[in-house]
């Protein structure tokens, strides 16, 4: 996986740089990928929990936009690997769960296989949480922990992975 640090820019590049890749990554992985699993699987699931989808849809939308902002703002840079942060980002909902933009990219994809009453789109979401973790989070943490070194480490062993710690 190829790293390269943020041009230094303004926060509100970084934000909009950021908002656009958003808007992308929602779109292919939370709409048309869904939509075509939907119609593949052709009927074959359960009642649409609507309600659920929608509330569960929400509140992780509200992590990842603020994440994004957060990794935009304090980090000076967008959550792409090619364009990656300048600082460390350990506040907000970073200062939670370590990728806050995960778990709630998993949240979502869940919430629209629950509104949509899919099986298959739940199922796809939690192998996306599979491919995260064994595929790019190593790669990550490996380029986190050579550029900012204690200063990761110390974060890592205080904050969670996917769950928050109890202090």
């Amino acid at each position: 996986m190829i790293f390269r640090e943020a041009r230094p820019a303004g926060p509100g590049w970084n934000a909009a740089k950021t908002m656009v890749q958003t808007a992308v990554f929602w779109g292919v992985l939370l709409f048309l990928v869904p939509w075509v699993i939907v119609r593949v699987e052709g009927g074959f699931g359960f009642p649409p929990l609507r309600w659920l989808g929608a509330v569960v849809f929400a509140v992780a939308s509200a992590v990842g936009l603020l994440s994004g902002y957060t990794m935009a703002v304090a980090g000076e840079g967008t959550p792409l690997p090619l364009d990656h942060p300048r600082r460390l980002v350990v506040r907000g909902p970073y200062a939670v769960v370590r990728n806050p933009m995960a778990v709630a990219g998993i949240a979502q994809g869940c919430a629209v296989g629950f509104f949509a009453g899919s099986y298959g789109v739940i199922a796809y979401s939690l192998l996306g949480a599979f491919a995260w973790h064994f595929g790019i989070r190593p790669f990550e943490e490996r380029h986190l922990r050579a550029r900012f070194g204690e200063e990761y480490e110390a974060y890592r062993r205080r904050v969670g992975l996917w769950v928050p710690r109890l202090r």
